[in-house]
């Protein structure tokens, strides 16, 4: 799509059912989950054709890009794990067990670790890349809240790997976590099912779509406060910010 015009300039082949996908950092190549065919789709970008087709858990739903591009990982919801793929090969090189219903996954800025949401389990687990072990499972804990309504799904990590920011579905809420203790510092308050969201470029502001409420949460990231509610149209799901 040009953005400047809002018009479809290209149409890519996506395979069945394409969930999330993910860019690797040089633009060539889109990943993409394939839901209904339990499989990643690798497209070339300047071809605009399927490479390969990548086997993977069912229902594939979350994917993410290293950020040396030498790895992919994809969440598959029913399966409840986590595939890291090499980029270079094409093949699972692991499965990580996870909690039930992965949704959404981010590396953090040095590659070392990567974060998982589980949305039914209403759980966050924290990967080591190089050992494909769990280091630590994220709970949150909400009083006031239905343990059924803390669905865990997107996830923003500041870029200097400090702080986390969960949005937790139903319950209304983001938990914003400390990166290097995994303690949960904070709950804020934002539209309903928030789902996920992104920052803006300088970093300063988080922007979160709920997509109960119809609107866009604003969090300003360093007071950690929620500044405004910005209405948009029916159940919004993502949010991207340009450059």
């Amino acid at each position: 799509m040009d953005l400047a015009t809002l018009k479809v300039t290209r149409v890519l082949p996506a395979n069945h059912d394409p969930e999330y996908m993910a860019l690797s950092g040089d633009g060539k190549t889109l990943y993409v989950a394939n839901e209904d065919n339990s499989q990643v789709s690798v497209l070339d970008i300047a071809q605009g054709q399927i490479v390969s087709e990548i086997p993977v858990g069912v229902e594939p739903e979350g994917m993410a890009v290293s950020p040396d591009d030498k790895t992919v990982l994809c969440t598959s919801e029913t399966t409840s794990m986590a595939h890291f793929i090499d980029t270079a090969t094409h093949a699972v090189i692991a499965s990580v067990l996870v909690g039930t219903r992965p949704r959404y996954a981010e590396f953090t800025k040095d590659g070392k670790r990567v974060w998982v949401s589980s949305e039914v389990a209403g759980t966050v687990a924290v990967i080591d890349t190089a050992t494909h072990k769990i280091l630590h499972t994220i709970h949150f804990d909400l009083p006031a809240v239905p343990k059924a309504a803390i669905q865990a799904v997107g996830i923003n990590l500041t870029a200097d790997n400090k702080t986390a920011f969960i949005d937790l579905g139903p319950a209304n809420r983001v938990a914003v976590v400390n990166a290097d203790t995994y303690e949960v510092e904070k709950y804020l308050l934002v539209g309903q099912r928030v789902w996920h969201g992104a920052f803006s470029p300088d970093g300063a502001f988080l922007y979160v779509a709920n997509g109960i409420s119809n609107d866009m949460s604003v969090i300003d990231v360093k007071a950690l406060e929620v500044t405004q509610s910005v209405p948009v149209g029916q159940s919004p799901w993502g949010i991207v910010v340009a450059p």
